[in-house]
């Protein structure tokens, strides 16, 4: 079994997620859990460190409940080096999986993500997982989590407005897609002429190799 855990309350983050990953891996048996005391969204660091007690508790239930594999469903990877010590199983966290997985589609990516908030996050995360020569540039689109839900083609023309610029001017071989409300855009951008990277259909691949 691999449990998605969504660290943040929105309940159809989660379903998107887990429908990604059923197309992804239709053989895997997959489950989302939605972490009801978490923020709506996380949104930079303030907000991921509220998300971390309730998801370190989900993720000690997936473990005991026998998981095979936890993702952890927020780019940010909220909670995830805890959530690794804490669990017998690996953890996977979808903003990792994608920059590993751009990193072997080519040199260079960049990442398009929602606020200017969760810039610092982003960019210490991919210094810690050592892969600062790979990267382009972080954006951020200008799009709050919650509008990919409630506003879904106005902010996915305006994701998609910040992934051509970074075509355009950033010199990179693919652009990773900064948040898991933004799972719908790669089916949505055939247009785009370059590789998009979504996080939780990167977390699902390697999950299905472990």
């Amino acid at each position: 079994m691999i449990v998605i855990i969504n660290p943040n309350s929105t309940e159809s983050m989660t379903d998107a997620m887990v429908e990604t990953a059923h197309k992804v891996a239709p053989e895997a048996h997959v489950v989302g859990w939605t972490s009801t005391d978490g923020p709506q969204a996380i949104q930079g660091e303030a907000d991921g460190d509220a998300a971390i007690p309730p998801l370190l508790d989900l993720v000690k239930k997936a473990d005991r409940a026998g998981a095979r594999v936890i993702i952890i469903g927020c780019f940010d990877d909220t909670g995830l080096n805890a959530a690794r010590v804490l669990a017998t199983c690996p953890v996977i966290g979808i903003g990792q999986a994608a920059y590993h997985l751009a990193s072997l589609f080519g040199q260079r990516f960049s990442v398009v993500t929602t606020l200017e908030v969760s810039v610092p996050v982003l960019s210490a995360n991919v210094s810690h997982y050592g892969l600062d020569k790979n990267l382009g540039r972080i954006r951020a689109s200008g799009v709050p989590v919650l509008a990919l839900e409630h506003d879904r083609a106005n902010a996915t023309e305006q994701v998609r407005a910040e992934i051509r610029a970074a075509v355009r001017n950033d010199d990179i071989n693919s652009v990773v897609l900064g948040c898991a409300g933004m799972v719908h855009i790669v089916e949505e951008s055939d247009d785009i002429s370059i590789k998009l990277i979504d996080g939780v259909h990167a977390a699902v691949r390697f999950a299905t190799m472990l």
